[in-house]
């Protein structure tokens, strides 16, 4: 019966203290989600348009997103982001001092314990002392205190602390995948923009074959009578227009190259990549509903977490209303003789409870509640923002793929009938029906049109790692450290 009775009344206490928490209930705020994205399959889709719709099982992109390419050397220069980029080592620091803050708003929980031994020498006053005081006006104080001091957490404000706290180092740890997630996607997209200069400059480089024989065609031609030099200058001066532009590529390439070395971690002087033809694979990446999206994105998990963060900080602010009851106790050893420091009449001790509340603070404390409330709804509101901000990018990118696998297409065909232009055009001037002008128009013509195809194939490789991007790649909210992981000092992102 004593033990129910001991069971009821510690059940009792533990429903005061949880009643006696004053931070408003969390919940996750609601955001506007779509029922499902507005892009749909471009007709006549196949595998490899950019995109497909997610299936049970399949709605998941692999953490290593970039393998999807195909690409051995992007797979090797993707594999060093998270080892050496200095970003992420500087979001990986801000996450270990979030922790840290963490284990420091837990110690509240416990007692605190102190010793502050000391001795002094001091000397009275001769001409203060009264005439029945001893001579000896000179005294030696041993002293050995022991302070023990405990704050009893009623009304939640430790705990709140600590919630606030571990609510904003999940939302470092998430940051720490965001910056991971948007320095992969980056170095991905400079990784093809280089390959993208680099299949510029073969096309150039047969450009220029095919310039060099249209020049000797011309100075043949001039020297057998039949054309001006007017010609041959035209041809030449195609060929030095041709030529500049090749070697204007080498700027571009050499930026892209240094910055993807940055971007790993290395000086761009130590650093080199190898030229290598521009692989036109957009991967099908699985898209699924709307709704997953929000589980998905570290960026929108950060936010989360800092409105539970400052959802708890309400908690904070409110428990300043409230008394505080703290248990202290001091006690130890006290002589003025060395040789009695530790004999037990020279103990003393002290222990009472305080309990303080302030009275009149000039509206401090109503002020400081306005403020946390306002940090919330502000917090709540980027959160909302951002979900927004997150359907849009991935709309923005499916509608990019779409348009564009359909742009493809058509540029792949204006390549073709460019390249039978110039066949005709040659014709015509070898057979003397054209000047030599149309030549250059249609060699113009096709050049145009073979960058352009680049610069379309690129935009869609480059929208396919955006929408990669937009999707969180491999990250869900599962990844985010647990309360027991911030408070082990073992913990990692």
């Amino acid at each position: 019966m004593k033990l129910k009775i001991k069971n009821l009344a510690a059940a009792g206490l533990v429903l005061l203290l949880c009643a006696c928490n004053p931070a408003p209930k969390y919940a996750k705020p609601p955001a506007a989600t779509p029922s499902a994205f507005k892009e749909t399959l471009p007709p006549g889709y196949k595998e490899g348009a950019g995109w497909k719709v997610a299936e049970p099982g399949d709605d998941k992109i692999r953490v290593k997103w970039w393998e999807l390419y195909n690409d051995p050397q992007l797979n090797a220069v993707e594999e060093q982001v998270a080892i050496s980029n200095q970003t992420i080592a500087a979001a990986e620091a801000n996450f270990r001092a979030a922790r840290a803050l963490v284990v420091s708003a837990r110690s509240g929980l416990f007692p605190t314990l102190g010793a502050s031994p000391s001795y002094a020498n001091s000397r009275t006053s001769a001409t203060a002392r009264s005439s029945q005081a001893p001579v000896t006006n000179t005294l030696n104080t041993f002293a050995l205190p022991l302070d023990f001091s405990y704050t009893v957490d009623f009304w939640h404000r430790i705990r709140n602390t600590i919630a606030a706290n571990a609510y904003s180092a999940q939302a470092s740890a998430a940051d720490v995948a965001t910056a991971l997630l948007s320095t992969q996607a980056e170095l991905a997209t400079l990784y093809l923009e280089l390959r993208a200069v680099d299949t510029q400059r073969q096309i150039l480089t047969d450009t220029l074959v095919n310039y060099r024989q249209a020049l000797d065609l011309t100075t043949t031609l001039y020297k057998t009578g039949i054309n001006s030099e007017q010609e041959v200058v035209q041809a030449q001066t195609q060929l030095n227009i041709a030529t500049a532009q090749s070697t204007d590529l080498g700027v571009s390439r050499s930026q892209f190259e240094h910055a993807i070395a940055t971007l790993i971690g290395k000086p761009a002087s130590n650093f080199t990549l190898d030229a290598a033809p521009f692989a036109i694979n957009p991967p099908s990446i699985p898209v699924a509903l709307p709704s997953v999206l929000l589980e998905r994105r570290p960026d929108i998990a950060a936010l989360e977490r800092q409105v539970a963060a400052a959802n708890a900080l309400i908690g904070v602010a409110r428990a300043a209303y409230y008394p505080n009851l703290t248990l202290s106790a001091s006690g130890g050893f006290q002589t003025s003789d060395f040789t009695q420091w530790f004999n037990w009449p020279s103990r003393f001790w002290s222990l009472g409870p305080t309990l303080s509340q302030t009275l009149f603070d000039g509206g401090a404390r109503r002020a400081l509640n306005e403020q946390a409330q306002a940090q919330y709804d502000a917090a709540v509101a980027n959160y909302r923002q951002t979900v927004l901000t997150s359907f849009q990018a991935v709309e923005d990118q499916l509608s990019a793929l779409r348009i564009l696998s359909q742009e493809a297409t058509e540029q792949r065909a204006a390549v073709t009938s460019s390249t039978r232009y110039l066949d005709l055009a040659l014709i015509r001037f070898r057979t003397g029906v054209d000047s030599y002008l149309n030549v250059i128009t249609a060699q113009t013509t096709l050049l145009t049109n073979r960058e352009t195809e680049v610069q379309v194939q690129l935009r869609q490789m480059t929208s396919s790692v955006s929408l990669i991007l937009a999707l969180g790649g491999g990250w869900d909210n599962s990844k985010l450290p647990q309360m027991k992981d911030l408070t082990a000092r073992s913990a990692t992102p």
